[in-house]
Order: structure tokens, then C-alpha cells, then sequence
């Protein structure tokens, strides 16, 4: 299977286990390690899945969020939400502003992760390149 993510996480213990797993399976993963280096990458490069953090340095992950939603560039990537901001506000608050999916992290085992993005790679229709 053949995909580009983006995984938007400033704890590299997370990004680099969840990186190679994915890696591992045949995906292409870059990693930013802020909001605004996140957003960057994703505005200027093609990515079929984000993975993306709450907590973040710069700019955090709601912040994030709604601005990928807002971008005609990638307001049809489907961004997952992997944090440790377990509320039901913080779900809800992630579901509002277009989050297709919320996992906390420290109840999610990377062979989940990798078997979501399988599925939303396998379920994806091919989208036009970005200009």
C-alpha cells in the first residue's frame, strides 16, 4: 500500500515508533515537530492522511486543524487526532472543527494506528495533485 502522511507530533518517542511502524508497512511518512512546521508541510506537499497532535510548540493541534479545514488545498485530507487530551470537550471541540477521527495515545497501540491508515488509504478516492 502506498501513501504519504503527515504526522504533525513534538514527542519524538511517539512520532519515531508510530513513523516506523507505518514506514514498515509501505506508507511515506514525513514528521513536523510543531504546528506551524506542520501546517507549512502540508500546504506546500501532498499528503493522503495527517496524523496530528494537540499539545503542540508554535501553534497547537486545534489551531492546526481548523486552518487545514479552511485551506482549499487540504480541506479534504482526512486528519486524525492522536493525543493525549482524553475530555469529551476535547473530542467533541476536534469533531467541530473536522477531525475524522480522535485516538488517545497512551490507549492506542501503534499496530492501530497503522490499521486505520490502511483503512482510510484503502477507502480513499484518488484526488487531484495539488498545483
Amino acid at each position: 500500500m502506498v501513501g504519504n502522511i503527515l504526522y504533525i507530533e513534538d514527542e519524538l518517542f511517539f512520532s519515531d515508533t508510530i513513523s516506523r511502524k507505518l514506514e514498515g508497512v509501505g506508507f511515506t511518512v514525513v514528521t513536523a515537530p510543531d504546528g506551524e512546521v506542520g501546517l507549512d508541510a502540508a500546504q506546500k506537499q501532498h499528503f493522503d492522511l495527517i496524523l496530528l497532535d494537540l499539545i503542540l510548540p508554535k501553534m497547537d493541534g486545534f489551531e492546526v486543524l481548523k486552518k487545514l479545514k479552511e485551506d482549499a488545498k487540504t480541506k479534504h485530507v482526512p486528519v486524525v487526532v492522536l493525543s493525549n487530551l482524553s475530555s469529551d470537550e476535547n473530542k467533541r471541540r476536534g469533531e467541530v472543527l473536522g477531525a475524522d477521527r480522535f485516538y488517545v495515545k497512551v490507549n492506542c497501540e501503534p499496530k492501530e494506528i497503522v490499521a486505520m491508515a490502511q483503512e482510510f488509504l484503502k477507502n480513499k478516492t484518488v484526488s487531484p495533485a495539488r498545483k
